[in-house]
């Protein structure tokens, strides 16, 4: 099979990993097949950024919130690492509030209100609205989606009693 690669070029990786990225897009509706394909790209590319956001939407609509979260995490700590980000939250804050426009901090803030989002959906709530709680601290704008799932995580339940 012949895949035209090209229909991505913005996309910084090797055409063989477009190639299989477009496979397991191609194959969408066999999850086997699909999911093969997208373990391929992310074993042949290491922790390449691009890969791993793309896996995370991936297994997030495929509703497979683990491996959602596991990748989510790598791009987490991706960053932190090559951004020099301290563990520390009262530290990282200051940080992350100062430079939240710069493409990898907001790339950070994205992940890390994803990884928010799929404890959520696992049913980690706690860990959820920790999450959402930070994000938010951070984001005035909502432009990461913290405080809209915050918002559901905190609401009190409504009554049926009308």
């Amino acid at each position: 099979m012949q895949i035209d690669a090209e229909r991505f070029s913005w996309f910084q990786v090797p055409e063989e990993i477009k190639e299989l990225l477009i496979l397991a897009a191609d194959h969408w509706e066999n999850t086997a097949e699909s999911e093969k394909y997208m373990h391929q790209a992310l074993a042949k590319t290491g922790d390449n950024i691009e890969v791993l956001v793309a896996a995370y939407r991936y297994f997030y609509y495929k509703y497979n919130y683990k491996m959602a979260l596991q990748t989510a995490v790598k791009v987490i700590d991706k960053i932190k690492e090559s951004e020099k980000l301290p563990d520390d939250w009262q530290h990282l804050k200051p940080i992350l509030i100062k430079r939240k426009e710069d493409s990898q901090i907001r790339l950070y803030l994205n992940a890390y209100a994803a990884s928010g989002l799929v404890l959520a959906k696992l049913g980690e709530l706690e860990k959820a609205k920790e999450i959402s709680t930070k994000v938010k601290s951070i984001d005035e704008k909502n432009d990461f989606g913290a405080g809209i799932l915050l918002d559901i995580l905190t609401r009190p339940a409504e009554d049926d009693e009308e």
